[in-house]
């Protein structure tokens, strides 16, 4: 655990635990609700899993609410209360892209077609796997354990694979017989959807500086 933690810090650790349990919710729901979209298309089922993503969502603005609070009520030192804040704010980012991506699927009513079926559910999933090993990195820098440069690896390969993936689909959706609406539509779920690996990376890396500026 931080050495510069205060008398609040079991307090602290809690919350910021309770709001990783929250996010693996969100991400898992996230999760379903695409399965089901990619696998019966927009249907009762979805509506009802991107309102528990929402709901998810919402409850973890909740929980960064009071670890904020906890914050400024001295439970760390001004430096360290930054890099925390900083942490929380890059990670939230994530379940705000679950949402973003899932909205635009409903209201655009957008359909992916069965030829780049297998390459959107590949980038979900790795996707959605470089979240998971995130979320194990900031248990491990919460832990004081070592680990978090083996899992920086991984998650930064799977960002690469991603990229991969968002580039060929690109290059597949805009050479396809597509209109060009249905083009432009699903090249922005494809930028959004590659999103969630790149945000994972980020804050992966940010993970890795916080944990080497506590050694030193």
């Amino acid at each position: 655990m931080f050495g510069f933690l205060f008398k609040k810090e079991k307090q602290l650790e809690s919350l910021i635990y309770q709001y990783l349990e929250n996010l693996g919710k969100t991400q898992e729901h996230f999760l379903k609700a695409m399965d089901t979209c990619l696998d019966d298309g927009i249907c009762g089922e979805f509506g009802f899993l991107i309102d528990q993503t929402h709901k998810f969502e919402s409850k973890a603005d909740e929980i960064r609410d009071e670890i904020n609070y906890l914050m400024y009520s001295r439970a760390l030192i001004p430096e360290s209360r930054e890099d925390i804040m900083n942490l929380i704010e890059q990670v939230e980012i994530i379940p705000r892209i679950f949402e973003l991506i899932l909205h635009m699927i409903r209201t655009q009513k957008l359909k992916i077609p069965e030829a780049f079926m297998f390459e959107v559910k590949e980038l979900i999933r790795i996707s959605v796997e470089s979240c998971e090993l995130m979320i194990k990195q900031i248990d491990l820098m919460l832990k004081n354990r070592h680990g978090i440069r083996a899992l920086l690896s991984a998650i930064d390969h799977n960002e690469s694979h991603c990229d991969h993936i968002e580039r060929g689909l690109m290059f597949k959706v805009f050479d396809s017989e597509l209109d060009m609406v249905h083009k432009l539509q699903l090249k922005e779920l494809i930028v959004a959807m590659g999103e969630i690996s790149d945000q994972a990376d980020r804050v992966s890396r940010r993970v890795n500086i916080l944990t080497l500026k506590r050694r030193v």
